[in-house]
């Protein structure tokens, strides 16, 4: 499109866009991407390993889904196409061994893939397979592997993109996702210094303009049922903004108080390395919480694992992890509890305590997530401590507390 840079600027100038909301300054999308590709080497794992089960429900990809859909906007629905429908056998990959196995070495080839070439090729390969019901969706799973090689892929993606561009491609054809993915590549290499190397950026301009919550130029020409359906999705996005700003303020409440009670046990305390620049109540955690980041005695990529758990306490002027907590307030518990067991398997010394925080409302989630057999049959206890619960009790912590154990009052366990 000749004015597609004007289009651009309009998308990035919108405060309520994706681009401003999700793509950048997002701490959980940068999270997402290790995460996500933890649980696709697990079901790799499962599926060699034959323990991944005829049903998406309960599975590892079921978990890598979820994560996804977490990011919220961009992948509302993304798990919709990998859910089992017994009735049409599809998706053929929990039933039929065959499938199973071919699209777990599918998986396993694109994460150790070195170029985008030995990607598209595998992609080629799973299509001549003609496997029932799996198709492009799973783009959206490679994009968290190689954001720089592939979009994610959608309903309201595709129609944006058929908009943008004036195109018919169709949802469901790993030909067509192929094509677009080519043409986004070269439209994003055109307008690289608009946007960026990571696709996302322009896939979510794709989904703002294909789920109508962004508008091209003025509105002159839409019929009154038209303009009547864009306000609704601008509330409707407007709303959901509201509401993930209220839950980020929340989370930045709860690594507050933890920080607060370390400091008064007497811990060196640090936020996860993403948050050191934020603050609550006027209290920035950069002041509170240790310049540097000791240095663990574990391998790199592990101690960046670790420095994204939410609130970590130090026994005073050492390196010697005291207590670790993970804040989950809507994201996936599990992806918390696999960032304190990396703690556990890596460096620990059985001293530590875990902690996931949560919101009331999700009780039985983390109840479910820490009883998976997983964690249940591994050493690590992890205990969980409610919001209300913190909140009320921080200051009386703060005041009577004398070591670590004093959490164990407001905390409860699954063991």
């Amino acid at each position: 499109m000749n004015n597609l840079s004007q289009i651009i600027h309009q998308y990035k100038a919108d405060s309520e866009s994706v681009y401003n909301t999700w793509f950048i300054e997002n701490d959980e999308r940068l999270k997402a991407f290790r995460t996500i590709r933890r649980g696709v080497l697990q079901v790799i794992e499962d599926i060699k390993n034959k323990t991944f089960p005829n049903d998406f429900k309960g599975s590892s990809l079921e978990f890598v889904l979820s994560c996804i859909a977490e990011q919220k906007q961009v992948f509302v629905g993304i798990s919709h196409p990998f859910y089992w429908k017994p009735k049409l056998r599809i998706p053929d990959i929990y039933e039929n061994q065959n499938n199973k196995i071919a699209f777990g070495q599918f998986l396993e080839n694109c994460i150790n893939a070195k170029s985008e070439e030995q990607a598209l090729k595998e992609i080629v390969k799973l299509d001549e397979l003609k496997i029932k019901g799996l198709g492009p969706a799973v783009g959206s799973i490679l994009y968290f592997l190689h954001p720089t090689w592939f979009p994610p892929f959608n309903t309201a993606i595709l129609n944006g993109f058929n908009y943008l561009f004036n195109d018919k491609k169709k949802l469901g054809s790993w030909t067509e996702y192929l094509k677009i993915r080519e043409i986004l590549k070269q439209t994003n290499i055109k307008h690289k210094d608009e946007l960026s190397n990571d696709l996302g950026a322009i896939a979510g301009l794709c989904f703002e303009v294909g789920s109508q919550k962004m508008l091209i130029g003025n509105d002159e020409y839409l019929s009154e049922i038209e303009r009547t359906k864009f306000e609704k999705n601008i509330l409707k996005r407007q709303k959901e903004n509201q509401e993930e700003k209220l839950a980020e303020n929340l989370h930045d409440e709860m690594q507050y108080h933890l920080l607060k009670i370390g400091i008064s046990l007497g811990f060196d305390v640090t936020p996860a390395s993403n948050d050191k620049s934020k603050s609550f109540g006027g209290q920035s955690f950069s002041f509170i919480s240790l310049n540097k980041f000791p240095e663990l005695n574990c391998d790199k990529e592990t101690q960046n694992t670790i420095k994204l758990i939410d609130v970590l306490w130090f026994k005073k002027g050492t390196n010697k992890i005291i207590g670790a907590f993970e804040v989950e307030k809507s994201t996936s518990i599990y992806s918390g509890i696999l960032r304190l067991s990396d703690l556990y398997f890596s460096i620990s010394d059985g001293e530590e305590v875990f902690y996931i925080i949560i919101p009331n409302s999700r009780e039985k989630d983390v109840i479910q997530q820490l009883n998976r057999p997983s964690i249940k049959n591994s050493k690590i206890i992890i205990k969980y401590i409610l919001f209300t619960e913190l909140k009320t009790n921080c200051d009386a912590i703060c005041k009577f507390g004398t070591d670590h154990s004093i959490m164990d009052k407001i905390a409860k366990s699954c063991f």
